[in-house]
């Protein structure tokens, strides 16, 4: 595969993910839209990685390659976090009680998805610009802006929802970062 054209595969691939983690915010689309955009993402983080160097033109390129996989790593994190915590609470059986503390703890840890969102944002923008302690602060801000509500324990499964949705997260968006850095630095 030529340099020219692995770079637009690239392109194409973060696009499909794109969409199709859009459309895994839909109730319906999490079960399918998701796996396929986590699918697309591996699939571009392959063709980024396999080919000696992968060309991607211009500021105009290297703008849209930024802005596709940054939205990615925005949008795309909230329902794969969703889909997580729909499968453990699918297979949570605690003995306190409480049916699904992490789907109950989500009452209790309000914002979520914009927090992660934004969350995702800073830690993409930190690992693409090569400034790793954004990550840190990031975490930090996050983990000092819910120290409240996960010392309260008002709900059994806050500190978990926090830590699976955290790391859940996190992951998405330095994968969307890597595939970034993978192209920019080869």
């Amino acid at each position: 595969m030529s340099t020219d054209t692995a770079g637009l595969v690239v392109l194409v691939l973060l696009g499909a993910a794109l969409v199709a983690a859009t459309v895994g915010w839909t109730a319906a689309g999490r079960a399918v839209w998701v796996p396929c955009s986590v699918a697309l993402l591996a699939a571009t983080t392959v063709t980024a990685s396999a080919v000696p160097e992968v060309l991607v033109e211009g500021r105009g390129g290297i703008t849209l390659l930024v802005v596709l996989a940054g939205s990615l790593a925005a949008v795309g994190g909230g329902p794969l976090t969703a889909l997580v915590f729909a499968w453990v609470d699918r297979h949570d059986h605690p003995s306190t009680g409480d049916q699904q503390p992490i789907h109950t703890a989500g009452s209790v840890l309000r914002g979520g998805a914009w927090i992660g969102a934004l969350e995702r944002i800073a830690v993409f923008a930190s690992l693409v610009s090569g400034q790793v302690e954004g990550l840190a602060i990031a975490l930090a801000v996050k983990g000092l802006g819910r120290y409240p509500e996960l010392r309260s324990g008002s709900s059994a499964g806050a500190a978990e929802r926090f830590i699976i949705g955290t790391f859940t997260s996190v992951l998405w968006a330095c994968a969307c970062a890597g595939v970034v850095r993978l192209v920019l630095l080869g």
